[in-house]
């Protein structure tokens, strides 16, 4: 105790507990606030490939998935499919039959626009005005040999994505980045699989 009554190592000691105590408020009210900064789970996941079995998808059959905020479609094409194909590409009514545009990797530069004949892999929004075709698997009054059909504002595309003349979209639909990890496994985002 000093010579005035005052007792200053009870003073020091309440100081010090009073510092450590803000001290620690503070980092608390600190973290969730850094934390914060820091990209969520889900914006992480955004842009990380997507992993599809394609194992149980029958020919004739769509499976969609997201990546990177989009709607990515794989088709298991059938025989009849495919050869409607080869039909379309000689017959005119497309506006980019060779794909001559890039809106596919080197990979999917071909007649199918894709890896394997059979699995189509596209990323599921309209060149026009980013609406979501419809899947049309059977023939119909709009797609002579099925396809994909917008019912905004009437696009239509073939099962490969090949845009049809006189709609409004200007370009065929794009052909994301993939590859195969297996003969059932899709990837989406990456092309450092096997690309059978």
């Amino acid at each position: 105790m000093s010579k005035d009554g005052v007792n200053t190592s009870r003073r020091t000691f309440l100081i010090g507990l009073t510092s450590a105590v803000g001290a620690v408020g503070a980092v608390g009210v600190a973290v969730p606030f850094v934390k914060s900064w820091q990209p969520s789970a889900r914006a992480e996941n955004a842009g990380a490939p997507v992993e599809i079995d394609i194992s149980k998808l029958e020919q004739g059959q769509r499976v969609v998935r997201e990546w990177r905020g989009q709607p990515v479609w794989v088709v298991r094409r059938s025989d009849e499919m495919l050869r409607g194909l080869d039909a379309l590409a000689q017959s005119g009514d497309l506006v980019d039959p060779q794909s001559e545009v890039q809106q596919q990797p080197d990979y999917a530069t071909n007649a199918y626009r894709s890896i394997k004949p059979e699995v189509l892999v596209l990323i599921g929004t309209c060149t026009h005005l980013g609406c979501s075709p419809t899947f049309t698997p059977q023939p119909t009054v709009q797609l002579a040999h099925g396809g994909f059909f917008c019912p905004c504002h009437g696009s239509k595309f073939d099962f490969a994505g090949r845009v049809y003349r006189s709609v409004p979209a200007p370009k065929n639909l794009l052909v994301p980045p993939h590859s195969y990890l297996s003969e059932q496994v899709v990837i989406i985002g990456s092309e450092e699989g096997a690309t059978a």
